[in-house]
């Protein structure tokens, strides 16, 4: 029987695909990629910690079509605030955290290739991660892939949300949901991005003429202008994978 085609490896056993990451044609908006602590720590993921990160190729084709990036965790006095919590508590000045389960940070598929079940093969990679490197268990801030078309509904109750089969409705989350992830709660703030309404104009191609909120493309939640800045505070909700 002929080796199936797609394959998972940590960036430290193939760095020669983790360098070919930038391949993937992302499906976030532009304005993702500007957290002021993501912009920080984010590049030191792949050289401090490249046994935790993940690449998806292609053999047949020789194609990077995903990757993912886990960071471990601490949750034995609650939960982390979220992605910019978890940086900041691993790679910022304080003394890192003696963690106890491993989280994802990121799980991203080619655009062209979704549907294809490879998002659920990177979360079934990212759990044998935990288990492999000795954590009971993986966490994730999920960012629902439909509450964009949701803004104004809390994420609170967006999150719940159900389908006629009791699965969630939201895609994203039910793929967690289908590989027994629990449902934990809401991550009100886990990630800030703030700038000048001529970056945020830049970034959406909307203009933002009086303070207020703003439904961006993308954004889970309005993006709130005041005195000439954009903020968005992303919330996430906090799955949990048994390793």
């Amino acid at each position: 029987m002929s080796r199936p085609a797609v394959h998972t490896f940590t960036y430290a056993e193939r760095p020669d695909l983790a360098a070919r990451t930038g391949e993937v044609e992302d499906t976030m908006a532009s304005f993702m990629g500007h957290g002021e602590v993501a912009l920080r720590y984010w590049h030191l993921l792949r050289p401090e910690l490249p046994e935790l990160q993940l690449v998806l190729w292609d053999e047949e084709r020789d194609a990077v079509v995903g990757h993912a990036r886990t960071v471990p965790a601490r949750m034995a006095e609650g939960l982390p605030g979220g992605v910019d919590d978890m940086l900041e508590a691993w790679f910022g000045e304080g003394g890192r955290p003696e963690p106890d389960v491993l989280s994802a940070m990121v799980a991203v598929v080619d655009r062209g290739r979704q549907g294809e079940g490879l998002s659920t093969h990177l979360v079934e990679a990212m759990r044998g991660l935990a288990r492999e490197h000795g954590y009971p268990a993986l966490v994730a801030p999920v960012r629902p892939t439909w509450k964009e078309r949701y803004p104004l509904i809390p994420m609170e109750r967006y999150a719940r949300w159900t389908r006629e089969d009791g699965l969630p409705f939201d895609p994203w989350l039910r793929v967690h949901a289908k590989l027994g992830a629990e449902l934990l709660e809401v991550c009100p703030a886990s990630m800030r991005i703030e700038a000048s309404v001529a970056e945020w104009k830049e970034w959406t191609g909307l203009v933002f003429p009086d303070d207020g909120d703003y439904l961006v493309p993308g954004a889970l939640v309005p993006v709130r202008v005041e005195a000439g800045h954009g903020v968005y505070v992303e919330p996430n909700v906090w799955m949990r994978h048994a390793a």
